[in-house]
């Protein structure tokens, strides 16, 4: 019997598959719910998503925390009693890294820290496995610095943005080269590019100062032989060609509430040279949408989306608390019926 690992690798080479693999997560109370609903926990029992993103605790750490806050290892301090989390002192409050050092590999990756991943990929090697290095290239340079400060560098300050950029992506390059010590099938890079309307950056600066560094850190996986995934929320239209041409295997989120995010659009332009993995709307279709047409959408999706190859079924977003639940169930049950489960 085909694995899940196996239709991953196939969709990832553009090949058809039956059933198309998928992902699905939720957030808040939405399993609570749906054990509710369903009378028990036999449904997730069902669900067999075919990525799996390696678990690894030490990336998740905190230098300190309370209740209300806490301090990431790069000297970020977050608010996390209100959602979502968000940043209250960028660790970086002025335009220079002189002074500031990154986190070192031994702080990321103590003693032991690949022993629950190793354990975790060996229980199920059916599944496609993945692991991330948290925020990408450019929520980093927000992250140390703060997300006005950072868009005003890249705009004012171009010599010391693109230094930033560098440095962290010397940084990502070494813990590439740890997570990759990992028996992985894929690294799963996040980066949110986009917003509604468009590129955070602009399609330009996007090019100038994320695109080179990029372009190293994918080559980086594809010569340990791994595949290159990519969550990105928003609409990243403007720059998908050039996405492509760096090498990124596979595109996840697709939002198609964002401008020029319309998956089948895309599938038309672009599904012979990357992978789609998302396409159903978490701010429409699955909050607004009855049963029946989050039934139907996902029917479409599977059926033209996945023609010829070149797509993982998923949700833009997991499934967020202010999801009904007759819809949440809805999206369980059309996953199920795709890959020929019986609730």
């Amino acid at each position: 019997m085909t694995s899940w690992r196996d239709r991953v690798y196939a969709q990832l080479s553009h090949r058809e598959t039956q059933p198309i693999p998928y992902t699905l997560g939720w957030e808040g109370d939405v399993g609570e719910r749906l054990d509710a609903h369903y009378g028990g926990t036999r449904w997730r029992d069902l669900l067999e998503p075919a990525i799996r993103s390696a678990p690894i605790a030490s990336l998740e750490r905190h230098l300190e925390e309370s209740a209300t806050h806490y301090t990431d290892l790069y000297g970020t301090v977050w608010r996390c009693d209100r959602r979502p989390t968000h940043l209250e002192t960028p660790a970086l409050r002025e335009p220079t890294l002189a002074g500031y050092r990154f986190p070192t590999m031994d702080a990321l990756f103590p003693a032991g820290w690949d022993a629950t991943a190793r354990h975790a990929i060996a229980q199920e090697p059916d599944r496609f496995w993945v692991a991330g290095l948290g925020f990408g290239l450019f929520e980093r340079t927000w992250c140390l610095r703060g997300f006005e400060n950072a868009l005003a560098d890249a705009a004012a300050d171009p010599a010391f943005y693109a230094e930033l950029v560098e440095a962290v992506a010397a940084h990502h390059a070494a813990i590439l080269a740890k997570l990759m010590e990992l028996p992985l099938d894929g690294i799963k890079f996040s980066d949110d590019w986009g917003y509604q309307q468009g590129v955070l950056l602009g399609p330009e600066r996007w090019r100038r100062y994320i695109k080179p560094a990029l372009r190293r850190l994918y080559a980086q996986v594809h010569a340990a032989g791994l595949k290159t995934l990519s969550h990105c929320c928003g609409s990243v239209r403007d720059i998908l060609p050039d996405i492509i041409e760096i090498g990124l295997d596979a595109l996840e989120s697709v939002q198609p509430e964002a401008r020029g995010m319309n998956p089948y659009q895309l599938k038309r332009e672009f599904g012979r040279e990357i992978t789609f993995w998302g396409g159903l709307g978490s701010q429409s279709t699955i909050p607004h949408g009855t049963p029946a047409e989050i039934k139907a959408e996902v029917r479409r999706l599977c059926d033209e989306m996945g023609r010829g190859g070149g797509y993982i079924l998923g949700p833009a977003k997991s499934l967020q608390p202010e999801t009904p639940t007759a819809n949440a169930a809805a999206v369980v049950e059309a996953f199920l019926e795709q890959a020929g489960v019986a609730l």
